[in-house]
């Protein structure tokens, strides 16, 4: 016999509730890998450019920082001296 919940909906066993939880994962390993497969990884040389590009603009964006840090402070120093 099938107990009714408070709205007056049937209750399901929870076998039923495990083999949904089951499939919904299965659906969703199968889409993960179905994604994966549409990726575009990189080339090496493709990558290796990103590399040396992001290290060039972070060296380039600290030398710059430092630059106007030195250049703060030697106007500071004027000020207050």
């Amino acid at each position: 016999m099938a107990k009714v919940g408070g709205n007056g909906s049937t209750l399901k066993p929870p076998q039923a509730n495990r083999a949904v939880r089951e499939a919904r994962a299965q659906n969703f390993a199968r889409g993960l890998t179905s994604e994966f497969r549409r990726i575009t990884w990189p080339s090496r040389q493709e990558w290796v450019a990103a590399t040396v590009l992001t290290v060039a603009l972070v060296v380039g964006i600290g030398l710059y920082t430092y630059g106007i840090d030195q250049l703060c402070t030697w106007l500071f120093g004027l000020v207050h001296r």
